[in-house]
């Protein structure tokens, strides 16, 4: 069992923060979260987009962000349980909390923060019959190990920044990409566009526009998908792989049974005091809650996670006083031996 001082349900730009904002209290988190990486949308529905409200940015790319993110909380050394969703949660009679994710894997925490932005996110699957029949047997909907598609025959379909993006990855690692697209023109980053067309004319990317997948066939594993192409028709071809990147659907999953007040898909919360929910121990910060004025902005999710932390050292620690330090004074001690701080001013009498 994974055991920690705050479990972070979420690890979008909001959960990460607030690893940071633990840390500088001595308080160790661990963060779930159901995508492959870090960084919730930001990582994987726009990472290339760019974000112009974040203080002390102009502008930076959300990937850039979930980068530098990364890099302010690696001194506190957060754990991660990462492709797995919060399924269930248990309240023990000591207060503390039990969750169980949909693989089995167990946490304990005294507190358990959700920061799931707008919930779980659930592939959009095409409208394709017998699909299940081979998830998990040569379809999947999201990418989290590059090298099971070493030397295979690999078609995706969608037209956006995931297709893109993995599509000229894999071109270096699959013995044949095939990219689907039902449009001729593709809503991705130019410069993934751009590239997309350079190696389909060099043959490294087989590119099929104003098509759409719609068949797929095999003996207990994917062996060929159909492809209905607007002008020419039907036409099958052979493959290892299908991987339909249509995006991602956020639902608030599980989490909406756990007893939580619920008010339009999102966490009722307390923003008097601490983003608190309807059970003491648990806290709802970001775009998953809401109240009175709530702005769904990455800003206001970093605000609440500062104010949520404060709360949860109390919780945790009832018989400690805690006097806030800013960094500017006493500088970073990461639970990994790091230290981060200003030079010190030397002060010395002028001799005259």
């Amino acid at each position: 069992m994974i055991k920690t001082d705050i479990l972070i349900i979420g690890a979008g730009p909001t959960g990460l923060f607030t690893v940071f904002e633990a840390g500088l209290l001595k308080l160790k988190t661990h963060l779930i979260d159901a995508l492959p990486q870090p960084g919730g949308q930001c990582s994987e529905l726009y990472p290339k987009k760019p974000i112009y409200d974040i203080p002390g940015f102009p502008e930076v790319n959300a990937g850039a962000l979930v980068d530098n993110l990364m890099e302010q909380i690696r001194p506190f050394s957060p754990g991660f349980t990462l492709g797995e969703r919060a399924e269930t949660i248990e309240k023990l009679e000591d207060g503390t909390f039990i969750v169980t994710t949909n693989k089995g894997t167990r946490h304990h925490a005294p507190v358990v923060a959700i920061a799931g932005g707008l919930g779980s996110f659930e592939p959009k699957k095409p409208l394709i019959d017998n699909i299940a029949d081979y998830e998990d047997r040569g379809v999947t909907y999201m990418i989290k190990d590059p090298e099971v598609y070493r030397d295979k025959s690999v078609v995706i379909a969608g037209g956006g920044d995931s297709a893109l993006d993995w599509s000229i990855f894999l071109a270096d690692v699959a013995s044949e990409v095939t990219l689907v697209h039902r449009r001729s023109e593709f809503r991705g980053a130019l410069d993934s566009v751009d590239k997309v067309g350079e190696l389909a004319k060099l043959g490294k990317i087989n590119l099929v526009t104003r098509a759409e997948v719609t068949g797929l066939s095999g003996e207990g594993q994917l062996e060929s998908v159909r492809i209905r192409h607007q002008d020419e028709g039907e036409f099958v071809k052979e493959t290892d792989h299908f991987i339909p990147l249509f995006g991602l659907s956020p639902k608030l999953g599980p989490i909406a049974n756990w007893g939580l007040e619920i008010e339009k898909n999102a966490i009722k919360v307390d923003n008097s005091y601490d983003y608190s929910t309807n059970i003491p121990g648990i806290y709802a910060i970001g775009d998953v809650n809401t109240y009175k004025g709530k702005l769904k902005l990455i800003l206001s999710g970093f605000h609440e996670a500062a104010i949520m932390c404060q709360s949860a050292y109390q919780r945790i620690f009832p018989d400690k006083k805690y006097i806030m330090k800013y960094t500017t004074v006493g500088g970073i001690q990461g639970f990994d031996g790091t230290k981060k701080e200003a030079k010190k001013e030397v002060i010395k009498a002028i001799e005259v």
